[in-house]
């Protein structure tokens, strides 16, 4: 049995009502629904909100309201544990049937496809070993080297010792000079109920992958937590051949 989740509250300090927010006409976390409703190997789906307009649109899509409690829906809460509560609740509806994969997704991620879910199942069912598969995005202009942070005189230092990088002086303003650099962009996390019953032992920052974990490559995938990316990606959704309400 393959189950998937999803995850949005109601909350946000960033960007209010994100999840709901219009995106080609339709509210942003229809997109991961969808790919989830259109995924043929998916047998559940359910939603952990404490969003009424979020529980609205799930109800109509077919997927199932798991209520988030209020611990789970603060600043500090971190979505490993909401994936977690999900997961049991749906591991103790479904009992009788065993759990193979979990699709993890995020209602505010509206960067990925039917297909790409599809192929990471496959690809776990084909090796074992792996703990997970989940989508990346290459951005090599947000490079570690790259990264700064400000330091006590108010003066900008690198956010890591440049001496860590392989080759550091070899390094150069080209932005590709470190090789690619791929980042987890949150489009959807394939992973086994393993990841999530010992989660402790994942990678950070997202410890629900595990360790083993495959890379769905991607072009442009995010979440979204402010309203200047709803055109990257809303740009993202019409290359993928998505149109606007009354255009599909």
């Amino acid at each position: 049995m393959i189950i998937a989740i999803l995850m949005g509250r109601k909350g946000s300090v960033g960007f209010p009502g994100k999840n709901v927010y219009s995106v080609l006409g339709r509210p942003l976390a229809h997109y991961p629904m969808r790919a989830a409703k259109n995924c043929p190997e998916i047998d559940r789906i359910y939603l952990s909100t404490d969003d009424r307009q979020l529980a609205k649109l799930a109800k109509a899509s077919g997927v199932e309201v798991i209520k988030r409690p209020p611990k789970l829906c603060t600043d500090k809460a971190l979505g490993e544990d909401v994936y977690l509560h999900a997961y049991n609740y749906a591991k103790k509806k479904n009992k009788v049937q065993k759990i193979d994969q979990v699709i993890l997704l995020m209602c505010n991620a509206a960067t990925i496809m039917s297909a790409t879910i599809s192929k990471g199942i496959k690809i776990l069912k084909k090796h074992p070993n792996y703990d997970s598969c989940v989508t990346v995005s290459k951005y090599n202009m947000w490079s570690p080297l790259r990264a700064r942070k400000i330091d006590s005189d108010n003066l900008l230092k690198p956010f890591i010792p440049l001496e860590l990088f392989a080759g550091s002086k070899k390094l150069n303003c080209d932005r590709d000079s470190q090789g690619d650099v791929w980042f987890a962009d949150m489009g959807v996390s394939i992973v086994r109920p393993r990841c999530l019953e010992n989660i402790k032992a994942g990678l950070l920052p997202q410890k629900w992958m595990g360790q083993r974990i495959y890379p769905l490559k991607q072009d442009g995938g995010l979440d979204v937590d402010y309203e200047w990316q709803i055109p990257q990606i809303e740009y993202w959704l019409r290359e993928h051949g998505i149109s606007g309400i009354n255009k599909e």
